[in-house]
């Protein structure tokens, strides 16, 4: 990736892109939000192969975006044109373990993973399943 302008983006970086985005959503990156997105791509399977090294890039294309007024089209434009739909619903999944990692759910998380939905057209049952654990793995 370079400056704004990703000339490749990878499915494990459209990943790392909805969990840095939703992390930023409310303005307010909180750490357990960034410890969730660390351990999340050093210890799932989907993260194997992945290089580190590109999240920063990532996060970068996320922020540059977000300061864009159509800004979340165009992420979400990323996101459909490079993420297998095989991965949706871990792509949500992971969205809603980071958004439940510091214990609260603002307006700006829940709007977003209610776009994120609807982009990657998931199933309400599915979506609510993927939710419900969501909440459950980060009850305290």
């Amino acid at each position: 990736m370079t400056n704004s302008h990703p000339k490749t983006i990878s499915a494990q970086d459209c990943l790392v892109a909805l969990m840095i985005a939703v992390s930023a959503s409310d303005e307010n990156m909180r750490t357990a939000e960034l410890v969730k997105i660390q351990s999340s791509v050093n210890m799932l399977p989907v993260f194997a192969d992945y290089d580190i090294d590109r999240m920063k890039a990532t996060a970068q294309v996320v922020f540059d975006l977000f300061e864009q007024e159509d800004g979340l089209d165009a992420l979400f434009g990323l996101i459909r044109d490079n993420l297998p739909e095989r991965l949706f619903e871990t792509a949500y999944a992971l969205a809603c373990d980071v958004a439940a990692a510091d214990g609260t759910l603002g307006e700006p998380e829940l709007r977003l993973l209610e776009e994120m939905r609807y982009e990657l057209n998931l199933d309400r049952l599915h979506a609510a399943a993927i939710e419900r654990g969501a909440r459950a793995r980060h009850v305290t």
